[in-house]
């Protein structure tokens, strides 16, 4: 094996690895709470859905990597190929709608209690459920192209083909189709990431206006004696912060590689970081605020 497979492997398992079981740990914890739990509250599907959507990334990225790492060229296959790439840019899209739901829900929950917000306020998770299978249908569709357009490229005349991953290639499609999907995605990106920026700069002004009341009351011990709804909003939005750099810097990383054709072990090693990084890192930014959730361990 080569060094730098060496060094891909070492990334890889330095972040799929905890990062599986800070998603699980996320997961079983919100199951729970959302199965047996006396109060039944709307964050608790919108996080299962969450750590859920982040291990398809983890498990779909592995699952790719072995592959390419270890040469096993035909490990995966057609098949194998197309549903590798597609639920893997499926659960991306399904984090990115599920972060933006997180978001505008936390900042509705600490917005002013007028009648407006009262009625867009969830109640409960069923209130919410139609908003998570509609993002189920919308990246499903989003993404459909991939199951025709993706092929593991054995035999394939590979002149004008670019390649995908590892051993998984793209075909050539039709300008009206590339542009459609592109255009799907895109308009999905633009719209959810407004949705956070909106959500995030509500919250950090409600913040802003908390610290100023009781700052006097509290002095250092503001943040230890805060109410529950803050707590969870700083964490909403360290969240967001976190999900927007790994997004932006790996979209300038694919923009700069897409036109300049540099495909180096060097860019595929920071891209390995950049697509496990969210995933990897967000259930524990929720765990260090969230001290019940080791409780879970000791549930008989």
């Amino acid at each position: 094996m080569k060094w730098n497979n060496i060094l891909h492997t070492v990334i890889f398992l330095s972040l799929a690895g905890p990062g599986i079981v800070g998603n699980i740990l996320i997961f079983v914890r919100h199951v729970y709470t959302s199965a047996l739990g006396t109060e039944k509250k709307p964050v608790d599907l919108i996080l299962t859905h969450l750590a859920f959507s982040n291990m398809i990334i983890i498990c779909t990225t592995g699952i790719r990597d072995i592959a390419t790492v270890f040469y096993f060229r035909n490990f995966l296959g057609d098949i194998g190929c197309k549903v590798v790439v597609y639920l893997a840019r499926m659960a991306r899209g399904l984090s990115i709608c599920t972060t933006c739901l997180l978001s505008v829900v936390q900042a509705v929950i600490i917005s002013p209690r007028t009648i407006l917000w009262t009625k867009l306020k969830p109640q409960t998770p069923w209130q919410v459920l139609p908003y998570v299978l509609l993002f189920w249908i919308f990246n499903a569709l989003t993404s459909s192209n991939l199951l025709y357009y993706i092929t593991a490229g054995g035999g394939l005349n590979r002149s004008g083909v670019a390649e995908y991953i590892g051993y998984c290639y793209m075909l050539p499609s039709r300008n009206i189709i590339k542009w459609l999907f592109l255009s799907l995605m895109t308009l999905r990106d633009v719209i959810f990431q407004s949705l956070m920026g909106w959500s995030s700069g509500s919250m950090a002004l409600r913040l802003y206006k908390h610290h100023k009341q009781v700052l006097y009351l509290h002095s250092s011990r503001l943040e230890n004696n805060s109410p529950p709804e803050i707590r969870a909003t700083w964490s909403v939005l360290i969240l967001m912060s976190c999900f927007l750099f790994f997004y932006w810097v790996d979209f300038i990383l694919s923009f700069h590689t897409g036109f300049t054709v540099a495909h180096n072990s060097l860019s595929l090693n920071i891209k390995t970081f950049l697509e496990l990084g969210y995933a990897g890192f967000s259930p524990y930014v929720l765990i260090s605020r969230d001290v019940r959730v080791p409780n879970v361990l000791h549930v008989h």
